[in-house]
C-alpha cells in the first residue's frame, strides 16, 4: 500500500514537474520573435535587380544588335536569292546559297555563345543580388531582434510576420545611399 502511495505521489509530482516544464517553454517560446521573408518578391523587386537587369542590357545590347543585324542579311540574301535566281549564272546561284549557309552556320554559333555568355553573366549578377539580399535580411533580424526568419519552403505566412517589405525598403535605402 506504501509502495502505491510512493508511485501515484511519483507520478504527480512528475506530471506537475512537466506541466511546469511545458509553461516554461511555451512562455518561452512566445518571448521569441518570428519572421517570414519572401525572398523571391525581394530577388525581383528590389532597385539592385532592376540595375542588374539594366547593367545586363548594356553590356549585350551591341551583340544582340550584332545578332539582329545579321539575320536581316540573311532575310535579305535568301529574298534576293529567291527573287533573282531565274535570271542569275548557275555559279552565282551557288555562291549565294553557299554564303547564305556560311551565314546560318555563323549566325547559330553567334546566337549559342551569346545565350552562354549571357546565363553566365545573369547567374553572377544573381549571386552578387542574393549576397546583398541575405546581408539586408540578417541587418534587418539583428535591428528588430528577430530570433528567426524563414523564407522558402514556407506553406503559410501570415501578415503580421511577413516583413519582405521592410526589407525591400532597407534594400532601397542601401542602393538610394550607392547612387
Amino acid at each position: 500500500m506504501i509502495n502505491k502511495f510512493k508511485e501515484k505521489q511519483f507520478l504527480i509530482i512528475n506530471l506537475y514537474l512537466i506541466f511546469i516544464l511545458l509553461a516554461f517553454l511555451s512562455n518561452n517560446a512566445s518571448a521569441q520573435s518570428i519572421a517570414f521573408v519572401n525572398q523571391q518578391k525581394l530577388l525581383e523587386k528590389a532597385p539592385q535587380a532592376e540595375s542588374a537587369r539594366n547593367k545586363l542590357q548594356k553590356e549585350f545590347a551591341p551583340r544582340d544588335k550584332t545578332l539582329v543585324g545579321l539575320q536581316k542579311e540573311i532575310q535579305d540574301l535568301t529574298i534576293k536569292l529567291q527573287k533573282d535566281a531565274a535570271v542569275m549564272s548557275a555559279s552565282a546561284v551557288n555562291k549565294l546559297k553557299r554564303k547564305i549557309s556560311s551565314l546560318r552556320r555563323d549566325l547559330e554559333r553567334d546566337k549559342e555563345a551569346f545565350r552562354e555568355d549571357l546565363t553566365l553573366r545573369q547567374n553572377e549578377e544573381l549571386v552578387k543580388l542574393q549576397q546583398v539580399v541575405s546581408q539586408a535580411i540578417a541587418k534587418v533580424a539583428e535591428e528588430k531582434k528577430y530570433d528567426l526568419i524563414v523564407s522558402d519552403g514556407v506553406i503559410y505566412a501570415s501578415k503580421r510576420i511577413d516583413i519582405t517589405e521592410i526589407i525591400l525598403d532597407a534594400l532601397k535605402l542601401k542602393f538610394n545611399e550607392k547612387q
